[in-house]
C-alpha cells in the first residue's frame, strides 16, 4: 500500500474518531433532533442559508465516511427546511457523498483487489459495462443493501465517476423525496391528535409503500428493457423446453414433469449426456478393472500369492459398456416419456426467447415455443491448437472407450482430475505412461501435501511424471509418434504410442443461435448466468457444463433444480443458486474428496483459520484392508468447531467426504460429529476420529487441572510408602 494511501486512512481514522468521540452519534438521532427542534427551527430561520450550507456539509461527511444517521438527517432535512429545500438539500449532499465513497473505496481498494482476483474483478466490469448503469438504478430504486455498501462495492468496478453520481442522484430522488415528505409531518407533530392526521399517515404509507411499488417499476422497466423489439406468442406449446439430454437437462425435464407441466426434451444424441456415455459412468467402470488389476499384481498385501495379471484390454472395454448398457434406461427416452416428458431426437437454435427452431433427426424442422427455456447443452473435451497434435489423431475422454486395443507407451497431457484418473486406471492395467503437467504439481486446485501424496502414489505404479513441462510440437519421426516440451528452456523429446489429451472443456453452444438473441459466451466458453440460473432474458435459463463454473454431474444436477423451478414458477418467487457446499471427488488411487475451503484458498481470501489432521494409517478398517494410508484435513477458525472445509485423501474418501458435507450444509460442528456413535470398524469412523483429534487440542487445560485436584482429593491422603507383603491378610 502506498504511502498516499496509508495518509488517507489515517485521515478518514482521524474524523471518524473525532466524530464519535464528539458524541455525533447520540447528536443524530431522531430523540435529539425532536428535542431540539424548537431551537434548531429558530436559528434555521434567522440563518437560512447558512444551515443549508452546514447541513450539507454534515451530510457530505456523514455519507462519504458510510457514517450512522444518514436516514435521520434526511427526515431532518425535511423537518428543517421543508419539501423544497429540503429535497434539494438532501439530494446535492447525498450525491456528493457517494460519489466520494465511491472514489475512496475505488483509490484504497480497487488496484489490490484487481491483483488478487482479476478473475472477479473482470467479470464485475463486464457486467457494469454491459448493464452497470441499471443496475445501479435499481440498488437505489430497491435497496437490498444498504447505501455505503453499494457507494464502496461500485467503487471497486470500472463505472465512470459521471455515470455514478448521475444515475445516483436520480435515482436515488424519489426515495429521497418519500423521506423528505415524511419528515416534513414529523415537524409538524404538537400534540397526540396529530400522530394521526391523514398526511402523516399518508406520509408513512409512501414510506412502507415505497420499496414494494420501486421493486415492481423496476422489474417492469427490466422486464421492457431486455424484451425490447421481440413479440411474445400469445399462446405457448409448453411450459419448459430443455435443450440437452445429459445430467442437467434429464433432472429439469424430470422436476417439471411431476409438477404437472408440460415439457418437452431435445436430444440430438445420447439421452445421458456426458455422465452416462463417456464420463463418470464409463470412468469409473475402468477404475474398476484397474484396481482389481492392482490387488491381482499385489495379493501378498493380504496373505496371499500375487499374480501376473492377464487380461484383454478388449474384454475390459466391453465391460465398461456393459455397465454403461445396464445404467442406461435410467436415462431412456421410454422411461421420461412415460414420466410425461416428449422426448425428441434433433437439434435446437434460438429464434427468440420463448420460441426454438428444431430439426429432426429424419430431416424434419418445426418451431417449438414455451414460457421458459433451459440450456443444458454440456461440455466437450478442450484440444488445444499445439503444432501437430491433430495429426496424431488424439484421444479425449469422449472417444476413448472405442478403443478396442491397450496403447503400449501412451503420453497424458494434463495433470488435472481427468488427466490423472485415466492416466492412473491405464497404467494400473499395464500401459506405459507418461503425464505431462505444464503446472509444479498434479491437481493444482488442492492443497499440496494432496498433490504430493498423489504424485507419490503415481510415481510408485510407475507412472512417469513430468511437471513442468509444456507440450509445444508434436512429429511423426521415422515412423515414431514424437511429441516435444518445453522444461526450464530446454526442448524435451517424449516418444510415444498415443496421445490423451485432458486439459479441460469447452462448453457446447455452437448451433445454438445464441447471438440470435443476443448472448455472447464468456472467455472459457460458457454462457453468462444470473443467481437464479437465468440467461440474459427472465424466462431463459442455463445449466450444467455450459454454465459453469463447477463441471460436476451432481452440480448440474443441483443447478437444474433452480432453472426448472424459476422457469416453471419464477413469476411468484425466484430462488438463488446455493453453492455454498459443493463436495467433489477425484476417483485416483488414494481418492482426493473435498469440500469448502482448502488452505490455500483460505489463505487466498484471509479467512483465519486452524488445521486438524487425523492420519488413516491409525484407523482399524484401514489396517485391517492394508489400505492404512492418507488423511483427513479439516479447516476450523481458531478455537472454534465450524468447519470450513475438509479434504480427505485416501481409500473410501468420497464416501466418508459426505459426513463433513452433511454437517457443513446444516451448520453441524465437529462436536456434532465427535458426539455421534459410529459403528466399528468402519471407514467413516476416521470422521469421528478427525473430530477427536480437534478435541484434544481444545481441552481446557485449566479445567482438566482443577479435575484431577478433584479426584486427587477424593482418593484420600496419598500413603507414603506402599504396603508390604506381609502387611496383608487374608481371611
Amino acid at each position: 500500500m502506498t504511502f498516499k494511501k496509508w495518509i488517507l486512512i489515517a485521515v478518514i481514522a482521524a474524523v471518524v474518531t473525532g466524530f464519535v468521540s464528539a458524541g455525533g452519534t447520540e447528536v443524530l438521532t431522531l430523540d435529539n433532533l425532536k428535542a431540539n427542534q424548537q431551537a434548531i427551527g429558530q436559528w434555521i430561520d434567522q440563518n437560512l442559508g447558512l444551515a443549508v450550507l452546514g447541513f450539507v456539509a454534515v451530510y457530505v461527511l456523514v455519507t462519504a465516511l458510510s457514517l450512522p444517521g444518514a436516514a435521520i438527517m434526511t427526515l431532518a432535512g425535511g423537518a428543517f427546511f421543508g419539501n423544497l429545500y429540503g429535497l434539494a438539500a438532501v439530494s446535492v449532499a447525498s450525491t456528493i457523498g457517494a460519489s466520494l465513497a465511491f472514489l475512496v473505496a475505488r483509490f484504497l481498494m480497487r488496484d489490490t483487489l484487481r491483483k488478487r482476483y482479476s478473475q472477479t474483478v473482470a467479470k464485475m466490469d463486464r457486467g457494469i459495462e454491459k448493464d452497470g448503469a441499471f443496475y445501479l438504478a435499481t440498488l437505489r430504486l430497491v435497496p437490498v443493501f444498504p447505501f455505503f455498501l453499494i457507494n464502496l462495492a461500485m467503487g471497486l468496478t470500472a463505472m465512470k465517476l459521471r455515470t455514478y453520481a448521475l444515475v445516483s442522484w436520480a435515482a436515488m430522488l424519489p426515495g429521497t423525496f418519500v423521506y423528505v415528505n415524511a419528515g416534513t409531518q414529523l415537524g409538524q407533530i404538537e400534540s397526540t391528535a396529530d400522530i394521526v392526521s391523514a398526511d402523516l399517515l399518508l406520509s408513512f404509507a409512501l414510506l412502507g409503500l415505497f420499496p414494494l411499488i420501486a421493486k415492481f417499476v423496476v422489474g417492469f422497466l427490466r422486464r421492457r428493457k431486455v424484451y425490447a423489439g421481440w413479440q411474445k406468442p400469445a399462446h405457448f406449446d409448453y411450459n419448459l423446453l430443455v435443450i440437452g439430454g445429459g445430467s442437467a437437462g434429464l433432472v429439469s425435464a424430470y422436476i417439471a414433469a411431476a409438477v404437472k407441466a408440460k415439457v418437452a426434451l431435445i436430444e440430438r444424441d445420447k439421452m445421458g449426456g456426458d455422465c452416462l456415455n463417456t464420463g463418470c459412468v464409463p470412468s469409473k467402470a475402468l477404475i474398476r478393472s484397474a484396481k482389481a488389476a492392482d490387488t491381482l499384481r499385489h495379493a501378498n498385501r493380504y496373505g496371499l500369492e500375487s499374480v501376473p495379471v492377464k487380461g484383454s484390454f478388449k474384454n475390459i472395454m466391453n465391460r465398461v459398456r456393459e455397465v454403461i448398457a445396464k445404467v442406461e434406461p435410467h436415462d431412456s427416452p421410454e422411461r421420461y416419456r412415460k414420466l410425461g416428458v416428449d422426448c425428441i431426437a434433433g437439434e435446437a437454435s434460438f429464434v427468440s426467447p420463448w420460441e426454438l427452431e428444431v430439426r429432426h433427426n429424419d430431416g424434419r424442422t418445426e418451431r417449438l415455443t414455451a414460457r421458459s427455456i433451459v440450456v443444458a447443452t454440456g461440455g466437450k473435451p478442450a484440444v488445444p491448437p499445439i503444432p501437430g497434435l491433430k495429426d496424431m489423431e488424439p484421444l479425449t475422454s469422449d472417444n476413448l472407450w472405442q478403443l478396442e486395443e491397450q496403447p503400449e507407451r501412451l503420453l497424458v497431457l494434463g495433470g488435472g482430475p481427468i488427466g490423472s484418473e485415466l492416466a492412473h486406471a491405464l497404467a494400473r492395467l499395464g500401459s506405459k505412461v507418461t503425464q505431462v503437467e505444464m503446472g509444479d504439481r498434479l491437481l493444482a486446485k488442492e492443497d499440496t501435501d494432496v498433490s504430493e501424496l498423489v504424485l507419490k502414489q503415481f510415481q510408485a505404479d510407475g507412472i512417469d511424471v513430468r511437471l513442468k513441462h509444456s507440450a509445444a510440437e508434436f512429429r511423426i519421426e521415422e515412423g515414431e509418434k514424437v511429441a516435444y516440451c518445453e522444461h526450464e528452456g530446454e526442448r524435451v523429446r517424449l516418444p510415444f504410442d498415443q496421445v490423451l489429451v485432458a486439459v479441460g472443456r469447452a462448453a457446447n453452444t455452437a448451433g445454438l443461435n445464441l447471438e440470435r438473441i443476443g448472448v455472447d459466451t464468456l472467455p472459457n466458453g460458457t454462457v453468462p448466468v444470473e443467481e437464479d440460473m437465468s440467461l440474459r432474458y427472465p424466462n431463459v435459463f442455463a445449466c450444467g457444463d455450459v454454465a459453469g463454473p463447477y463441471q460436476f454431474t451432481h452440480a448440474a444436477s443441483h443447478q437444474a433444480w433452480y432453472a426448472a423451478v424459476n422457469g416453471l414458477f419464477g413469476q411468484f418467487k425466484r430462488f438463488r443458486v446455493d453453492y455454498r457446499v459443493m463436495p467433489w471427488v477425484t476417483f485416483t488411487s488414494p481418492e482426493v474428496a473435498r469440500v469448502g475451503l482448502s488452505e490455500a484458498e483460505a489463505k487466498a481470501q484471509d479467512v483465519a483459520y486452524e488445521v486438524t489432521r487425523y492420519g488413516l494409517d491409525d484407523l482399524d478398517r484401514a489396517i485391517a484392508e492394508s489400505e492404512d494410508h492418507g488423511f483427513i484435513k479439516v479447516l476450523t477458525p481458531p478455537g472454534k468447531d465450524k468447519i470450513l472445509g475438509a479434504v480427505v485423501v485416501g481409500a473410501h474418501a468420497g464416501e466418508i467426504l459426505a459426513e463433513f458435507t452433511l454437517a457443513m450444509k446444516h451448520g453441524l460442528g465437529l462436536n456434532k460429529i465427535l458426539g455421534t456413535i459410529h459403528p466399528y470398524p468402519t471407514w467413516n469412523e476416521s470422521a469421528k476420529y478427525a473430530a477427536g483429534e480437534w478435541k484434544r487440542a481444545h481441552a481446557p487445560e485449566g479445567v482438566l487441572k482443577l479435575l484431577e485436584k478433584l479426584h486427587g482429593w477424593r482418593r484420600g491422603k496419598e500413603r507414603r510408602q506402599p504396603l508390604k507383603h506381609n502387611d496383608v491378610t487374608t481371611g
